[in-house]
Parts: structure tokens; sequence; C-alpha cells
């Protein structure tokens, strides 16, 4: 079914209630497991039917944020979820408890277990006025972000738009926009501050109240981390100051002198080629009419998939005022559809969406035709590795889009590099916020910069209004929407790499891993995951030191 066409109704707490309630009585008088398989299959069709509405409802909105009837849904959406969180408790309470648990096991995948003990620390009904509260805070945050508009060379621009400009060829028109989207923030400082100190009272007020010293275990927890902890993401952080930070410096430096540089300001860090970071030849059209042609050339069954998203308009990638300003993929459980929204703003960053998101596309829709709908495409980290691998896996197309491949596939690898710096950044700022809940909005931004100067010592923020404050995350959306979410980029990003290091060897073999790999979702840990697809351990030592070495030497290419 085409996505426009995809009808909405309201999924109300009410029928999720009464599902639950069905599902609950039909396990209670359960005779044996196979009873019971069928009582949870029932639910977990409700379940599809919940979601579906959910994701229709914030999709609308984030496709116009003006829109009064889905602000409407998204706001019913937002106080409702507590409950169906103390909903999702319960039956996970029924499934570790069940007598028939045993059998239960061999059926359905021991993970999902591990995820129902998981969830179980997450919530009470006694954070339910609190979880209401950080639900609605957080779509005060993204109404905020996407009706923010920049001011730039006379006219009137979303900010997603606005930082297009900021890997032009022409350096003034970079410190332009640089400027000109630190005037915008500015403009809205104060409620960028005081939402993000709601956010983290309310965070930690419901860690505590769930028995957590503070919110960092209860945010592992919420993130569905079974395979990992706060020790290894830690230890990973090091690593990156370690072999990591130097090496993004040098390059750093290298480039500088090529560009004639006195130093690598906030306004040229996106800047990865002298003379400026390849742009794609095509407007959207054009792009998706040779994306095609890549992914039918990559795979048949990749092409026969793309061509499904084209056909049920399963996009919308332009820019416009009042439109959530990032990207993301999101799918409609019902109908087996995923859908991908993105702002092309005419940078290689629109082929990068059409990679990237279209990766996380292309695992839920193994998930749904072959997975396990409770675990789905695996936790974060795991989903990202889809979506990261599969812009390598298209490098090879790039003459489709460019008149430098080359030059992009240079920047790309250049940029996914030094993405790894920037990403713990985010990841140890959320911890120290999180750690010192009573911090003021200032000593968050002197933080910020002090991670700044750790991570990123070669960037310059003089000068530039109100992003040299340290002020820089509060456009990174993930630090208001979903905290502790950004070191499974990094994690990704590493397994990523270790693909694109893989595919030098033998293209094939590589893209047959990539896909082992997909396709298993989240039926599997992170660990065994990546163990199979034979990538090095992300938290092992000397991983990050070997594959700056060898990125190094194939850059030398």
């Amino acid at each position: 079914m085409r996505v426009p066409e995809i009808p909405y109704e309201r999924y109300t707490i009410e029928m999720c209630q009464e599902a639950f309630a069905r599902f609950e009585k039909a396990a209670q008088e359960a005779k044996s497991a196979e009873e019971l398989l069928a009582a949870r299959e029932a639910f977990l069709e409700e379940q599809k039917r919940f979601s579906t509405a959910a994701s229709l409802a914030n999709c609308r909105f984030t496709l116009n944020t003006r829109d009064p009837y889905y602000t409407a849904e998204m706001e019913y959406y937002d106080t409702i979820m507590p409950q169906v969180s103390e909903i999702s408790v319960k039956y996970g309470e029924i499934m570790l408890s069940t007598p028939y648990r045993a059998e239960m096991e061999k059926v359905v995948n021991p993970l999902c277990y591990l995820h129902y003990e998981l969830h179980a620390k997450t919530y009470s009904p006694k954070v339910e006025e609190d979880c209401r509260e950080e639900n609605a805070v957080v779509t005060e945050y993204s109404k905020l972000l996407s009706s923010l508009t920049v001011e730039l060379d006379g006219k009137t621009l979303p900010l997603s738009f606005a930082r297009g400009f900021l890997d032009s060829s022409d350096r003034e028109v970079r410190k332009n926009a640089a400027y000109a989207i630190g005037e915008a923030l500015r403009g809205v400082s104060e409620q960028l501050d005081g939402i993000y100190d709601r956010l983290v009272k309310i965070r930690t007020r419901i860690a505590r109240k769930l028995g957590y010293e503070n919110y960092i275990e209860l945010g592992y927890y919420r993130m569905g981390r079974i395979d990992y902890n706060r020790e290894m993401v830690a230890k990973f952080r090091a690593n990156v100051k370690e072999a990591l930070v130097p090496v993004v410096s040098k390059i750093k430096a290298d480039l500088a002198r090529e560009m004639g540089l006195d130093a690598i300001h906030f306004y040229d860090d996106a800047v990865y080629i002298s003379g400026g970071n390849p742009r794609p030849r095509d407007t959207a059209e054009g792009i998706f009419a040779n994306a095609q042609q890549m992914y039918d050339e990559m795979k048949p069954e990749i092409g026969d998939f793309m061509r499904r998203m084209l056909e049920n308009e399963a996009f919308d990638v332009e820019a416009r005022e009042g439109k959530f300003g990032g990207g993301y993929c999101t799918g409609f459980d019902i109908y087996e559809q995923p859908f991908i929204l993105a702002n092309f703003n005419g940078t290689a960053g629109d082929i990068d969406v059409i990679t990237h998101e279209f990766g996380h596309a292309l695992a839920a829709e193994n998930a749904y035709r072959e997975g396990e709908y409770e675990l789905g495409v695996g936790s974060m980290e795991t989903a990202e590795c889809h979506s990261m691998s599969m812009e390598f896996f298209c490098e090879p197309f790039m003459d489709k889009f460019f008149d430098d491949p080359k030059g992009y596939c240079r920047q790309h690898l250049l940029s996914s590099l030094s993405f790894i710096p920037y990403g713990v950044i985010v990841d140890e700022f959320q911890h120290i916020v999180y750690e010192n809940p009573d911090m003021t909005p200032a000593e968050r931004k002197e933080a910020y910069l002090a991670l700044e100067e750790k991570y990123r010592p070669y960037l310059d923020w003089k000068g530039i209004p109100y992003l040299e404050e340290g002020t820089r995350w509060q456009y990174q959306s993930h630090i208001y929407e979903t905290p502790f979410y950004y070191i499974d980029y990094c994690l990704a990003q590493t397994v990523a790499l270790g693909f694109f290091v893989m595919m030098q060897e033998d293209y094939g073999k590589a893209l047959d891993k990539y896909l082992t790999f997909l396709k298993a979702g989240g039926t599997k840990k992170f660990s065994a995951l990546v163990r199979e697809a034979g990538i090095a351990d992300p938290f092992g030592e000397g991983t990050l030191g070997k594959m700056a070495d060898k990125l190094l030497e194939l850059l030398d290419r």
C-alpha cells in the first residue's frame, strides 16, 4: 500500500488494556505451552496495531509539526505511553513466571526473556506521571527545533537546509552559515536550556524513584543493552582518545595545510577535499533513479526492495519549514512497510541518506519477513551497523551520483573516521550531565567545551556566535530525545569500517557476510553477530589502532 494512503485511526489506551486483559486471562487458563503461544501471538498482533498507529501519528507529525490534528495525536500518545509501558512490563512478568517457560524457550528466542527482564527494570506505576511529563517535554523540543529558521543571505531557511552550507567549497559561505546558525540558536537559547534542564531533572527523578543512584543505569536499561555495560563504553572512549584522536588530528592538520588554512574552524570541519566536498549532480528525482540502478546492480533482491519502496512512496526528502529537521527510518508494522524521512539540501549528505536510511529499511524488511517481532532489527548498535555499513557497500557505485566519485569516497572515509571522536564527546557529555544533574546551563556548556578540547583538539570555535560558548550539542537531537543512544553510532561505525576493509579484498564475500549479519536482526547478540561476520570486536584491545592504520594505508590508494 502507498504510504500516503495508509489509513490512520487512533489506537486508544482502552484498546491496549483490553488486549492485555484477554492475554492475561488466556495465559492464566492455558493448559499447555501451545495455548500460551497462541495467546501471545494474538497479543502481539494487537501490539502491531498499536505500534502502527503510533508510528503513523509520529510520522505525519514530523512531516508537518504545525498540523494541529497530528500534534494532538502525538500529545495523546505522549500521555498514554507510561500506561503502555506498564502493560509491557506486566506482559513480560507473565512470560517470565509461566510454568511453561522451559517449553516456551524452545520456541521463543531466549533473548526475548532477557529483554523482558530488562524492561521490568525501566518502569513502575509510581513514575507514570513523570514519564508522561518527560514525553511532553521531548515533543516540545522537537517542535522547537522543527520551527527554527535561519536568516542567511536574505533568505529564511529551515535549520536542516542551512546546515547544508557548512560544507560549501566557498569558505566565506561556510563561515556565514555557521554564524547564522549560531545566531538562530541564540534566539531560542533560553528555551533550549530550559527544556534540557527539565529533561535532566525529570529523568533523574524517575531513576531515583525506581531505586537508581542517577539516570545513567536506567538509561542503559532503556536502551535495551544486554551485551555491554558502562565500563566497556568508558574503555571504548579511552581507546578512541589514545588510538584515533592523534590520527584524526594529523588528518585535520594535513587538510589545513592543503587548503591553506591557519586552523580548522568549526565551519571547516565538514570539508575533506581541497576545493570543497563533491556534491551530487542531480536533484532528488535523479538521485532516486540512480539509486534504483545502483541497488539493482548490487543485488537483484535489494533492487526489488528499492523498487517497492519507490512504488509505495515510502520516502519524503524535501526540506521545508515545519518539517522535522533530522532523518529517520520507521516502519508501519501491520503493513510491513518501512518509511524514510530526510531533508535533502544538495550536499553529499543526500547520498548518505539514500544509503544510510535505506540500510535501516532493508533490515526492517527482512525482520518483517523472517525475524522475531519482539526482537525486530536488534538493539541500536546492531541497527546502526545495518545503515552505516550500507553506506560503504554503495561506494563502488558513486559514479552514478558524482562527477568526482573518488573524491566522495575519500571524503566519506575521512568523515566516517573523524565522526567517532565526535560521537564519544556526545556520549561522555551525557554521562557527566546525568552524574551531576544539578549543573547549571553554563556549567554544562563549559563541560562540553572541555570534551571538545579532549577529543577534537584541532577544532577552533572562536568567534562563532553562540556556538563558541559550547552549545553545538543543543541541535544534536539524540541528547534531548534518546539519552545514551549516540555511542551506538560509534560502535556501529567501527563495524562498518571493518566491512569496508573486508570489501577491499572481496566485495561479493563481504556483501554476503553483511547480508547475513543484517538478516539475523535482533535474534543474536551484537557480539555474536560481529564475531560471526569476521569483524574485530570494537571493545577489543588494539582494535581501533589497527583499524586506523589499515584505513590510512587504504587512503594512500
